[in-house]
């Protein structure tokens, strides 16, 4: 399988899982009977983004990833949301946008080269935009809203972060191929 693809494919997996931690965050306001638009404002540091902005950030990294690995725009969203619902429907909108690609989208994605709108004049192949920047950024979001839902008490656990697995039983007279 191409490296870009199944790496949108697993990014994909990582926002809905994303999607599934804000729906414990809303659960466990409601039990404990808390606005939970408060968790959109917490954060870890005083100079580090908000879960509202990690939140943002993620959605980014998904369909950046997918649209400039492709060759193609990415979906445009405005960074004032601050609401709950506003911010869920920008993770659906992302999900929506990534499963339109096919394999196929991504012939050609290691070599193409991708623009830095941080570094004017300025570029990196796919395969270095994957691994060395897009991939640790877009993940480190990820784990910093995990962090600090898990910091304001929401029970979540590692396999909340990984979300299912396709496990196999290692003692199956079954052998995979």
């Amino acid at each position: 399988m191409n490296q870009s693809y199944a790496s949108v494919l697993q990014l994909t997996k990582m926002l809905k899982n994303l999607d599934g931690w804000l729906d414990k965050a809303v659960e466990q306001a409601r039990k404990k009977s808390y606005d939970p638009e408060r968790l959109l404002q917490a954060r870890l540091a005083p100079d580090m983004f908000s879960l509202s902005r990690q939140i943002q950030s993620a959605c980014d990294g998904v369909k950046f990833t997918a649209a400039r690995l492709a060759g193609k725009d990415a979906p445009k969203h405005e960074d004032g949301e601050l609401g709950m619902d506003v911010l869920r429907a920008r993770i659906r909108s992302v999900l929506e946008f990534v499963s339109g690609f096919k394999e196929g989208d991504f012939e050609g994605a290691e070599s193409r080269v991708i623009p830095l709108s941080f570094m004017p004049g300025k570029g990196l192949a796919g395969a270095d935009y994957l691994n060395e920047l897009n991939l640790p950024n877009t993940y480190f979001h990820f784990c910093m809203a995990y962090a600090i839902l898990r910091h304001n008490g929401v029970e979540l656990g590692k396999m909340d972060y990984l979300g299912g697995a396709n496990f196999r039983d290692l003692y199956s007279s079954t052998q995979l191929s």
